[in-house]
């Protein structure tokens, strides 16, 4: 079996990370379950998230319901204490450089975006919802950036690599801990909708048992001051639906990818 926390595995929160493993693994334990002593970082989280040994492990939203559902199970959905964070739900924040003068999306056309990655909900989903209304069915932004994560879109703002980037209220919160003159440098433009958090999820090719041990030990785990974390919630498949939607209105509105 395998564990892997990756989506906010801060170098700065890595031993907070590492003592709610513990905890969560001994809760597993307790139930019967061989639960490994260390989290997985040797491998991508495209590895994890496909590998059949799959105990625990947590993605985003958009690759879960457009892909991912069909091999593994949402156990649960976070709760944050973060700013954005609203029970098992959070939000975007639409974010450029503090010294721009722009104050509304609007003045956002023909500027430049920074995303974490095309396959993010909060990076590049929620992003392509809120600038669709506005792109009248053509390009938007005068050039779209990848960076490969939300602290390195972030970076690209400050350097005047990019003008405006969505970065998840989780993340960003993080990242004000432990890159503060990074955040200082960016105001927020705008906050999206809410959409679920990002699930915890488990391979379908573990027992169901397993799976539902999973889900218990999840329920019983104390709050994580240090991680933001209150417990969790449990949510449908069909909550991720809602993802799915945000990406065919966004179609809709002939604006099928961020541009």
């Amino acid at each position: 079996m395998i564990a892997a926390l990756p989506m906010y595995d801060f170098t700065w929160v890595r031993d907070a990370t590492d003592r709610f493993w513990a905890t969560l693994r001994d809760n597993l334990r307790r139930r019967g379950i061989d639960a490994p002593e260390r989290l997985d970082r040797s491998r991508g989280a495209w590895d994890i998230w496909k590998d059949q040994r799959l105990l625990v492990a947590q993605t985003c939203g958009y690759p879960f319901y457009a892909v991912l559902r069909h091999t593994v199970e949402a156990v649960a959905a976070p709760i944050y204490s973060f700013t954005g964070c609203e029970g098992p739900y959070h939000r975007s924040f639409l974010v450029a450089r503090a010294t721009d003068t722009r104050h509304a999306l609007t003045d956002f056309r023909e500027s430049r975006a920074a995303v974490n990655g095309f396959d993010s909900n909060t990076g590049m989903n929620l992003f392509r919802a809120e600038i669709a209304p506005l792109a009248e069915g053509k390009p938007f932004f005068s050039e779209v950036v990848e960076t490969g994560s939300h602290a390195g879109s972030l970076t690209a703002l400050v350097e005047d690599r990019a003008d405006l980037a969505a970065i998840d209220c989780v993340s960003y919160a993080f990242i004000a801990r432990g890159m503060p003159q990074i955040v200082r440098a960016t105001k927020v433009v705008f906050v999206s909708r809410p959409t679920p958090a990002l699930p915890f999820i488990v391979s379908k090719f573990m027992p169901a048992e397993t799976r539902a041990a999973v889900r218990h030990a999840l329920r019983d785990m104390p709050p994580f001051p240090d991680l933001g974390f209150a417990g969790v919630a449990f949510l449908p498949e069909t909550a991720y639906v809602s993802l799915a939607e945000l990406e065919r209105a966004a179609a809709e509105q002939g604006y099928p990818q961020l541009a």
